[in-house]
């Protein structure tokens, strides 16, 4: 997909700026904690490659945090299954997911990212059986990036009837899930006007959708992208449209300009933690609607992942915020694929011992393995450290395990904080997860505090 309007060959520069993502959100009108979903490119990359000298770094900042599952593959028989068991194992463990809707016809006007559906007869198909797929809880839908901003390739016809279908497209997904949040293409600060793009948007339809989103696979500032947003908002009252958000793509938003593609540069940096809690009551999320590592199509094939990009992206910028660290991203998927919905297994708790309380979730099974999630907390007093114990249950075993350290003996796991998650304050928070061979138990679990 292309990134910038043909007339600029720079991004503005990117400032590095993270935040937590602990306490209570202060956003537009979504909250809660975002869904890691456990099948990902560079979740599998660092499952194969536990040797590699990148994989800690590529697995601790950027494997471990959120991004949005792309529906770009058009299959219109397929399509409702994928959505319903991304969205169902996110409702599963409480979580937001986010999906990026990526199958208009004449997609990127035919550059490295084309593809999409052959018509849009067609599309609105794919849409409908997307839609049944969405469940009733609350999901996060940005509708087809460069949709809107790019439109050089369209005659004014085929604008119109673009215009028609994104229309139609939000009011599908509206009406499927009432809770679902749809934004529509606004570019990002360096491409269109404001004022261009607000026509752009109300054309498309944005009155019936939640808002826009900016800067997907961009490089510009956050500081940037939340100007450019309230620009695009008061535009938008201005032709009577009001109370829309924004979401910004911050994937790779933290290093320095330079020109639209990331494949080859070594300055980019990911930017701000994926999060719902962006203190602007005008911006609804902080994604990465573009996972790092990707590339964009100019050495590599556009979408592959790619480590030497990832660990670029990731060996210069901070930890993820301890107060709320990754709680479901693992390192690797499972080897056979989830076959029905991740049961809802209420968390176990056991009373505090030395300071500290751990409590277990699981998080997703299928045949003959799972997914887990430990969640400590420490008392009313500050902790330096952490050791969670249990028992094995009957043919378990640990295969592999994110944000601790792995131990076990006699059929006991012991896992212990890593440098970033063991300061607690007073009654915060940590979490780790693990994949697992054998059948999913909810077992006795400890807590000792340092």
């Amino acid at each position: 997909m292309r990134r910038l309007t043909p007339v600029l060959a720079v991004a503005v520069a990117a400032a590095g700026v993270w935040i937590t993502t602990g306490g209570t959100a202060s956003a537009g009108v979504v909250s809660g904690s975002l869904y890691r979903d456990p099948d990902t490119a560079v979740a599998r990359w660092v499952a194969a490659n536990p040797n590699d000298s990148r994989t800690a770094v590529i697995r601790d900042k950027i494997a471990s945090q959120p991004a949005t599952r792309w529906l770009s593959n058009f299959n219109v028989s397929t399509v409702q299954n994928e959505v319903s068991s991304y969205v169902g194992a996110a409702n599963a463990v409480g979580q937001i997911p986010a999906l990026t809707v990526y199958g208009i016809p004449n997609r990127d006007c035919g550059g490295a990212s084309a593809g999409g559906a052959p018509d849009l007869n067609t599309y609105q198909s794919w849409i409908s059986n997307m839609a049944r797929g969405l469940g009733n809880r609350t999901v996060l839908i940005m509708l087809e990036p460069d949709s809107i901003a790019l439109q050089t390739c369209l005659s004014a016809g085929e604008i119109t009837a673009r215009d028609n279908a994104l229309r139609t497209a939000t009011q599908t997904l509206k009406g499927a899930n009432p809770n679902a949040k749809v934004y529509l293409d606004a570019g990002h600060s360096a491409w269109n006007s404001a004022s261009e793009q607000a026509n752009r948007l109300v054309a498309a339809g944005v009155a019936d959708a939640d808002g826009f989103y900016s800067n997907v696979s961009n490089f510009n500032s956050t500081s940037a992208e939340a100007a450019f947003g309230r620009n695009v908002i008061s535009a938008l009252n201005g032709r009577g449209v009001s109370g829309k958000r924004q979401v910004i793509d911050t994937s790779r938003n933290g290093g320095a300009s330079g020109d639209w593609c990331g494949d080859d540069n070594t300055d980019r940096r990911i930017g701000q933690y994926p999060t719902t809690n962006t203190g602007d009551a005008n911006i609804d999320a902080y994604l990465w609607v573009k996972p790092p590592g990707e590339a964009d199509g100019c050495k590599y094939a556009a979408g592959s992942f790619q480590p030497d990009l990832a660990y670029s992206l990731a060996s210069s910028a901070p930890n993820p915020p301890v107060t709320t660290p990754p709680t479901t991203a693992p390192t690797t998927p499972p080897t056979t694929a989830p076959t029905t919905t991740p049961p809802t297994t209420p968390p176990t708790s056991i009373p505090p011992s030395g300071g500290c309380t751990a409590s277990y979730q699981t998080a997703s099974s299928w045949q003959g393995g799972f997914q887990g999630t430990v969640t400590i907390k420490a008392g009313s007093q500050a902790i330096t450290g952490w050791t969670v114990t249990w028992p094995l249950g009957s043919g378990q075993s640990i295969t592999q395990l994110w944000n601790g350290e792995l131990s076990t003996s006699g059929g006991i796991a012991t896992v212990r904080n890593v440098s970033w998650n063991g300061s607690l304050a007073p009654n915060g928070t940590a979490s780790f997860g693990f994949l697992a061979n054998g059948t999913a138990s909810t077992p006795s679990i400890s807590c000792t505090a340092r």
